[in-house]
């Protein structure tokens, strides 16, 4: 029998109601002749109140404490999830990351998952059981509890997708799909059908909220097909999945902001083979992650380099990076906390050219600086002062038609 995946995000689990109306949809699925397992979240701001109120207590709480907390959130939903199918005639049963040995690394708070136990769900599946797994959790091989960070319950939902073969793996918000833009900020953005897993990598990682892009790697390294839909309403949403045709003659499918984000610059340091290293070795070894890095040869004895990092990654890196000083013999370090980054995705980009013209042209005309440019082979994206990010964000949208669906953007030649 074809399993499926669902996951249901924290609002739309928020309450009684929402989670009655969320076991509908999984009850539809085993009408369907499906096996069904679900992933869900904390219940609606759950989470974080469960931060202010460890905050409140120690300011300074341990990783591992935090994480034995934060994992709660999500038991409780999945327990209270089985029981409303209980009480509408379906046999199911809750599962913690423990319970269905879902092992991660030691990363307290960003632990990365090395492997699940499939059998001890198939195991319960096969008595014709609904399987509710807590999602965002998992444990170390020492079997203290982890949890996964940011987005960590999609990114459980498609490694369990993956680990047992699912038909699709359905991740239920309260959105209707993947949009080319954030809607909230360029009303006339318009919803993406089909996108393949590779704009959509490049879409979470740059800012768009809807997926985070852990799991989106996990669909492309195990070709789980992901379904974003709409936990409110019963009609299509996107379909993740790798390339089609199609997408080729659309040059730029989707745009994003990102705005929690801090600029370090590192001023004048000696120009000496293996610098470079011994900044983004500390940077490692504090595990912060780094997306833009500009190095400029000031002369022959002196360079600069700067990097963007998250503003959640700030203290870390700084902190790392004013312990290399009598190391690297520099002059001084500026922060920057007030940019965001505006970029452009489409894997047409790799057979089209003027895409960078056209955006920064577009940004030209709204007089709109830009501090730094880094592209792969289908973004670019420019840091920009936060209080122009929006009106960037639009100016690019308008200029590549991201108010008009695919159909009415492909480009052919």
């Amino acid at each position: 029998m074809a399993i499926i995946v669902q996951k249901f995000g924290g609002t739309s689990v928020a309450n009684a109601e929402k989670i009655r109306a969320a076991a509908k949809k999984t009850i539809k699925a085993v009408k369907n002749g499906y096996q069904v397992v679900v992933v869900a979240s904390a219940r609606g701001k759950q989470t974080d109140q469960l931060v202010a109120d460890a905050l409140e207590i120690n300011p300074d709480p341990s990783p591992r404490e935090m994480d034995q907390l934060l994992h709660t959130g999500e038991i409780q939903t999945v327990a209270l999830y089985a029981m409303a199918l209980d009480e509408m005639g379906y046999d199911a049963i809750s599962m913690t990351g423990y319970q269905i040995k879902m092992v991660t690394d030691n990363n307290h708070s960003k632990a990365r998952i090395k492997s699940i136990d499939a059998d001890r769900i198939h195991k319960y599946l096969n008595q014709g059981k609904i399987v509710l797994i807590a999602g965002f959790q998992g444990i170390n091989d020492e079997e203290h509890v982890t949890t996964l960070g940011r987005g960590g319950s999609d990114t459980t939902a498609v490694a369990i997708a993956a680990v047992l073969h699912a038909e699709i793996c359905e991740i239920y918000t309260d959105v209707d799909g993947i949009y080319t833009t954030d809607p909230r900020i360029f009303k006339d953005a318009a919803k993406i059908n089909q996108i393949s897993y590779d704009e959509m990598l490049e879409m979470a990682s740059l800012g768009a909220g809807v997926m985070h892009s852990r799991s989106i790697e996990f669909g492309k390294n195990y070709n789980v097909k992901i379904h974003v839909r709409s936990s409110s309403e019963d009609k299509e949403g996107t379909i993740i999945t790798h390339e089609v045709p199609q997408m080729e003659d659309i040059v730029v499918s989707g745009a994003t902001i990102q705005k929690d984000l801090a600029k370090i610059g590192i001023i004048g340091v000696d120009h000496k083979p293996g610098n470079a290293a011994k900044i983004f070795s500390a940077l490692a070894t504090a595990k912060v992650v780094i997306s833009d890095i500009i190095q400029t040869e000031i002369n022959n004895e002196k360079a600069n380099i700067s990097f963007t990092t998250s503003t959640s990654d700030l203290k870390a890196a700084k902190k790392a990076v004013d312990s290399l000083k009598d190391a690297l013999n520099f002059e001084k370090v500026f922060v920057r906390e007030d940019i965001a980054a505006i970029s452009v995705i489409g894997v047409g980009m790799r057979t089209h050219y003027g895409v960078a013209d056209k955006m920064f042209n577009a940004l030209a005309k709204e007089k709109i600086n830009i501090d730094s440019i880094s592209t792969s082979e289908i973004c670019i994206s420019c840091i920009v002062d936060e209080d122009q990010a929006e009106k960037a964000l639009a100016a690019v949208c308008r200029a590549f038609d991201l108010d008009k669906p695919a159909e009415k953007r492909i480009t052919k030649g």
